[in-house]
């Protein structure tokens, strides 16, 4: 499974202002709920059931808030760039500003969490963070995500894919 297979453009939000952990939580739960037809307070629940455990925020200004989620048939990641850095309890203590929420069904298999490894391969790459941080829209954000983060001598490459010119 890729990170294509679970993220679409429409799941690509930009510019969020979350004031908090929570809304941010409740922000994606409530798109994620719209999306798969789900109520929103299952997804939010799964998820935070999760962050109790520990928090998801990996360091870098990164999160991966993932849970599974009770009725979800397929997996789904929704992808946020926040407008201004939100507090999450980050291992490094410092506030994130790019969050992908990945969404399991109950009993999923191996290959589903391999997406999960895939999405925090990426979004440690400080090359694929910087790109997310700098490309215009939700198109070029996805492109970067579905493609991952090339070697750094491939950068004018993807940069001509996603969009972005670097002025």
């Amino acid at each position: 499974m890729e990170i294509g297979d679970v993220i679409s453009v429409e799941d690509v939000l930009l510019d969020l202002r979350p004031e908090s952990k929570t809304r941010l939580l409740k922000d994606l739960a409530r798109h994620a709920g719209g999306r798969l037809d789900l109520p929103a307070a299952d997804v939010v629940s799964a998820v935070s059931a999760r962050e109790r455990l520990g928090s998801t925020g990996l360091g870098q200004g990164v999160a991966i808030p993932h849970a599974r989620v009770p009725g979800l048939r397929k997996s789904f990641c929704a992808f946020a760039r926040l407008a201004e850095p939100c507090p999450f309890e980050a291992v490094d203590d410092q506030d994130v500003d790019l969050v992908a929420m990945l969404l399991l069904p109950e009993g999923s298999p191996q290959e589903q969490l391999n997406v999960l490894a895939k999405i925090a391969r990426l979004l440690r790459d400080p090359a694929a963070l910087a790109q997310l941080r700098s490309v215009r829209d939700a198109t070029a954000v996805h492109r970067l995500l579905v493609a991952g983060c090339p070697p750094s001598g491939e950068t004018a490459q993807v940069r001509a894919l996603s969009g972005f010119s670097g002025s």
